[in-house]
């Protein structure tokens, strides 16, 4: 049997049937058609395979552009030009004016681009005019921003709008408005616009804290200045941690430059975050995109419309993270907590009776999955507040009650700590180290009144000096065990067995931290 004319048009137009419809629906009904010319219209009657029932079409985002795009705003910073006497010259770099210069300033580390500025240099070279007219103002930079409160309040990233002398928001009706820099936090990224309007479309807010991985989400923004540019993808990540204070939420939403500051919105309309950054080895976008979470920033907002500036809780600990290596041999049933290395002798913590080597467990009857969560939480702690912290030590969990304190507006650098003095080495142990004891100067110099004993020498090959210790170390802990002498440590290693990893906290310049030692 031959097939007419009409059949082959009716196959084809299947074949180009509308997205909508799953394209393996549509062969298999073509393929049926096809069929039912040779053994009849009995076949038409079968149902279509199970498979082909479950495809699901990609999710229509135009609801939602309709939805939120009138909340999100364009942001465009402006300095003013120095004379070139008022500059004093000035090395040539990238011009501000260049519609890469964001793109590299943000995402290339100093120096890493000729003619960029390095760290503790101005964002770009200025516009270099005749003296006597400085003043002009011209184009900084280029960013994204959306509307949280009718009355305009505008969120964005503190690194939009950092060292700008005017900052100006565009609506999507093309109105313009010169905002007020009402407060910005460099810690979170996150910073507070406001613009002399009303009745503005609002951005409702959601909870990230109900995201779940693979997830579509979407993002609206300014990408080099194309303004209500929309792109989508997937919640990647979430928790992501690569700063002190959040944890940020990974998506392979297309984000780049003038992106910063703009929402990332779930498929309710709401904001989740906001996108604040890349990871990339090019420059360009690579498919990880990271954004802050948006009741982290809504925490800061609040303090920033409250006060200007954002407080935070300290308790004066340093740490580090918690490894199998370190858990097992103090008996920890898993990796968890955060190590203290070293404490602030003024601190809160100190006061509380904090010691470094401790591993704080929970705080607040939160628990410290990883170290990285003890700052945040201190941080949202408000100063003044009496809270639980506990510690594992020696084998033991014990709660201590910390006030916490505020962290000052400028944070004192360490001051490097003198290295306790050579002694005569003594014979080795079997881990490979020599030993002696504190004297009464280095005691002070590594602020030891009892405990420690200082490493006077290692075998090139031994088991310590494989591990990374070093001459001039003070070992503090021997698998949670304090170390009071030197005699009292090598009595100490002769028990121990030889086949199993020990761990050592050790004191090196001014902060503790354990150290595996592997057989």
């Amino acid at each position: 049997m031959s097939i007419s004319k009409s059949s082959r048009r009716s196959v084809g137009a299947r074949l180009t049937a509308p997205v909508q419809r799953p394209l393996r629906t549509t062969l298999a009904a073509s393929a049926l058609a096809v069929a039912s010319l040779f053994v009849g219209s009995a076949t038409l009657l079968q149902p279509a395979p199970v498979q082909a029932q479950a495809v699901r079409g990609l999710p229509d985002f135009t609801g939602l552009v309709e939805k939120t795009g009138g909340a999100v705003v364009n942001i465009r910073t402006t300095e003013r030009a120095a004379s070139q006497a008022q500059q004093g010259g000035g090395a040539e770099l990238l011009d501000p004016d260049d519609p890469f210069f964001e793109f590299f300033r943000r995402f290339l580390p100093p120096g890493a681009m000729p003619g960029l500025p390095g760290q503790g240099q101005g964002q770009g070279r200025q516009r270099q005019l005749p003296p006597g007219q400085s003043g002009e103002e011209i184009p900084r930079g280029l960013g994204s921003g959306f509307i949280i409160s009718a009355d305009g309040y505008v969120m964005t990233n503190h690194h939009v709008v950092d060292g700008a002398d005017d900052i100006y928001v565009t609506l999507t009706d093309k109105r313009e408005f010169k905002a007020r820099l009402i407060g910005s936090d460099k810690n979170t990224d996150v910073a507070l616009l406001k613009i002399d309007a009303a009745e503005l479309p609002v951005l409702a807010i959601g909870d990230p804290n109900r995201l779940r991985v693979g997830e579509w989400v979407l993002a609206i923004g300014s990408p080099f200045g194309l303004e209500n540019t929309v792109t989508a993808g997937i919640v990647s990540a979430k928790a992501r941690e690569t700063g002190d204070y959040l944890p940020f939420i990974q998506t392979d939403v297309a984000v780049n430059p003038g992106n910063s500051g703009g929402p990332l919105i779930n498929m309710d309309g709401q904001a989740i975050g906001i996108n604040s950054q890349i990871y990339s080895r090019t420059g360009g976008f690579m498919g990880i995109s990271f954004a802050i979470p948006i009741d982290e920033a809504m925490r800061v907002t609040e303090q920033l419309k409250a006060n200007g500036h954002v407080v935070r809780g300290r308790i004066g600990v340093a740490i580090t993270e918690v490894t199998k290596d370190i858990a097992e041999p103090l008996g920890l049933s898993k990796p968890t907590g955060a190590q203290v290395s070293s404490v602030d002798p003024k601190g809160p913590a100190a006061k509380a009776g904090l010691q470094p080597g401790d591993i704080i467990l929970r705080y607040e009857g939160r628990t410290i999955e990883r170290s990285s969560d003890l700052p945040r939480l201190v941080g949202n702690t408000r100063p003044g507040t009496k809270a639980s912290v506990e510690v594992w030590r020696a084998g033991a969990a014990r709660t201590l009650q910390v006030t916490v304190g505020e962290v000052p507006s400028d944070q004192a650098g360490n001051a490097k700590r003198p290295q306790p003095e050579q002694q005569a080495p003594a014979r080795a142990n079997w881990l490979g180290i020599m030993a002696s004891d504190l004297n009464a100067e280095q005691r002070k110099s590594q602020d030891q009144p009892r405990d420690g004993v200082v490493v006077t020498g290692l075998e090139p090959n031994g088991p310590a000096a494989r591990a990374g210790l070093r001459e001039g170390d003070v070992l503090l802990q021997l698998n949670s065990q304090p170390i009071s002498s030197a005699a009292q440590f090598e009595g100490l290693v002769t028990k121990l067995d030889r086949k199993r990893t020990l761990v050592l906290l050790v004191k090196r310049g001014g902060e503790a931290s354990y150290i595996p030692v592997r057989p």
